[in-house]
């Protein structure tokens, strides 16, 4: 989906989250909303984290800061028992915004799949900003393995990383977003002892993929929206950067060893 960032941000009121985000991002890295926004959501324990490849949670913006509607109701069954893959998307959203401008282009997002396209939640799990910063997505925890709506056929036991902007062909990634990648897919890979250089199989859920229902692939554990679905997405620019985004982040989980031998997966 290709959105126009002039007719994005004309007619939207200017956010007022700077603050919001300063105040979450000195809070530490625990990424909690305020108690309000938590109070709406069922308590249930977290993932007992991987020895010894669990890292340390990064700092994950709360939804707080760009949410305006209430918080949708989280469905238990729409958790998983465990994160196998993450898939990196781009938004193909331009990249000439400001900091000040994300949480508009976050509700822009949230509100196009859930009123235009009728889902009860925005479809990623995470958003990163060219200047690094991690957003909270779909609700329901952000340690937990949230199921989210990002790759038709394989959200069941993966998390939907979404970088804001747009990187086909040619387009430059931005070193901060490329380090909050890894360091987001490093932590919610290693609370499961997860590999970022390794492989995966996962089994379709849905004719819609590139895999009819019911067929097993085998994935990278760091793959491109492209790799399970019909689309261009992340873009070349990005796609061609996630060979450094898993070594970065099996750097980030302490591993010095050589992968596993891989199966044949997508390159």
């Amino acid at each position: 989906m290709t959105i126009d960032r002039r007719m994005l941000l004309r007619g939207m009121g200017r956010a007022t989250a700077a603050g919001v985000i300063g105040a979450a991002l000195a809070a530490g890295s625990s990424g909690r909303p305020p108690t309000a926004a938590r109070a709406e959501r069922p308590t249930r324990p977290r993932p007992r984290p991987a020895t010894p490849w669990a890292t340390a949670q990064p700092a994950v913006v709360p939804r707080a800061a760009w949410q305006t509607h209430p918080m949708p109701p989280h469905r238990p069954e729409l958790s998983a028992t465990t994160v196998k893959a993450v898939f990196i998307h781009h938004t193909n959203s331009g990249n000439d915004y400001s900091r000040r401008e994300v949480p508009n282009l976050i509700r822009f997002l949230s509100d196009d799949h859930m009123e235009r396209r009728g889902w009860d939640d925005v479809g990623y799990n995470f958003f990163v900003d060219r200047t690094g910063t991690i957003y909270e997505g779909r609700s329901g925890g952000i340690a937990d393995p949230v199921v989210g709506a990002h790759t038709l056929g394989f959200n069941v036991g993966t998390v939907g990383i979404a970088a804001i902007g747009s990187y086909g062909s040619g387009s430059a990634v931005p070193e901060p977003m490329l380090e909050a990648i890894a360091r987001l897919a490093a932590w919610k890979l290693g609370l499961y002892g997860v590999d970022p250089r390794g492989t995966t199989p996962l089994v379709s859920t849905n004719d819609g993929s590139k895999y009819p229902k019911g067929k097993q692939a085998v994935f990278h554990t760091i793959s491109g929206h492209c790799d399970g679905y019909w689309t261009r997405c992340p873009g070349s620019g990005l796609y061609t950067r996630l060979p450094q985004i898993r070594e970065r982040a099996a750097r980030l989980q302490g591993r010095t060893d050589a992968p596993a031998a891989r199966a044949d997966v997508p390159s």
